[in-house]
């Protein structure tokens, strides 16, 4: 799909991004992690490194290919990206379908996390565009809404802002433009964490993140040849954000993105340099099936905490079966769903391609 050489330290960094969401959702059944001042009480923000990471991916493999292509490209980049994440969320939300009727069979038909009505939006990917009050049957799938979202205004974005042709110093002003506007947003509507207002605003969020990656990725095009000022340059920056929101400085919601902004800009000029652990090879592999952790694990806990888990929560050993449990679902799901229905939809014509057009 690319000629660019995969930057394995992202994909690494992402796996272990899936793996504090899952211990997020677990965290207050996990002896010693609970609690609002927890260790893992801020793991949440994963999902916003997910999208700063997603921006700066889509823009390094689709950015210039669309600019080439026009118009004509868009479909194509949309079968594509549908390809990469509707069909593994399909089957999640199917096993969650069956999992809500083995709780009606059990004489549980109390259930507001599964309401029916809300299945068409699920199934089409568009439940996190405003039209819910709640999030509700595979939870993580939220995120995958709004990245739908994302994937559909990429196009407008490539044909109107060609970053290439910005100096260095206002695609950081845009950076931090679109940071501030976030946290003014979301200020407004009486927001003060990121994780605040996802059902309304989600959107909002990942669109902005996504373009503040798109912009990373620009940066770092025109870094990597001399990456190690630049890193260091972005090592400083994300360290100074988080000390002023760590001093009360700097509010969460504007400081956040652009740290994941400097990490991942930081790892991708890292990236390929020796002894780097995020591409040590068991590493990369849990990026690689990232996105089965991600979307498998939260129907997997939901079943396992009404079946297993005691009310005062679990200790360590059956806090690692269940997570032994989530990594071999995970390797089956990709292997056996995600990635055979994504060579499927890929290698599917288009309908209607004109004769002579090249394929992107």
């Amino acid at each position: 799909m690319s000629d660019r050489p995969e930057l394995k330290a992202l994909t690494g960094a992402r796996g272990i991004a899936a793996w504090l969401v899952v211990l997020f959702h677990l965290r207050f059944m996990m002896p010693g992690m609970g609690g609002p001042q927890g260790w893992l009480s801020q793991a949440y923000l994963a999902v916003d490194f997910f999208f700063v990471l997603s921006g700066f991916v889509i823009w390094l493999t689709w950015g210039e290919r669309l600019r080439q292509a026009g118009p004509a490209g868009i479909p194509e980049f949309l079968k594509r990206r549908i390809a990469r994440v509707w069909p593994l969320h399909a089957v999640m939300l199917g096993v969650a379908m069956l999992f809500a009727v083995a709780l009606i069979v059990a004489g549980r038909p109390d259930m507001p996390q599964y309401p029916p009505a809300e299945l068409p939006l699920h199934f089409l990917l568009i439940q996190n565009w405003g039209l819910t009050g709640r999030l509700t049957w595979n939870v993580p799938a939220w995120s995958i809404s709004c990245e739908l979202a994302a994937y559909l205004v990429f196009p407008w974005l490539v044909m109107t802002a060609d970053w290439r042709r910005w100096p260095s110093w206002a695609l950081l002003a845009a950076m931090t433009g679109l940071a501030a506007a976030l946290w003014a947003i979301f200020t407004a509507l009486g927001a003060t964490v990121l994780g605040n207002l996802i059902e309304r605003y989600g959107v909002v969020r990942c669109l902005a993140e996504f373009g503040i990656g798109t912009i990373a990725c620009a940066l770092w095009l025109r870094w990597r040849d001399r990456p190690m000022a630049p890193a260091l340059g972005c090592v400083a920056v994300g360290a100074a954000l988080l000390g002023g929101h760590a001093l009360g400085l700097v509010p969460q919601i504007l400081a956040m993105p652009l740290v994941f902004a400097a990490l991942v800009l930081t790892l991708a000029l890292s990236s390929g340099m020796r002894g780097n652990v995020l591409e040590w090879t068991p590493v990369h592999y849990l990026g690689e099936i990232s996105y089965a952790t991600y979307l498998g694990h939260w129907i997997l806990w939901m079943a396992f905490k009404l079946a297993v888990v005691p009310a005062g929560g679990m200790g360590w050993p059956m806090a690692l079966g269940f997570l032994a449990i989530v990594l071999g679902a995970s390797v089956a799901l990709y292997h056996l769903v995600e990635r055979p229905a994504q060579r499927w939809i890929n290698g599917r014509p288009m309908p209607f391609r004109r004769t002579g057009t090249a394929s992107i």
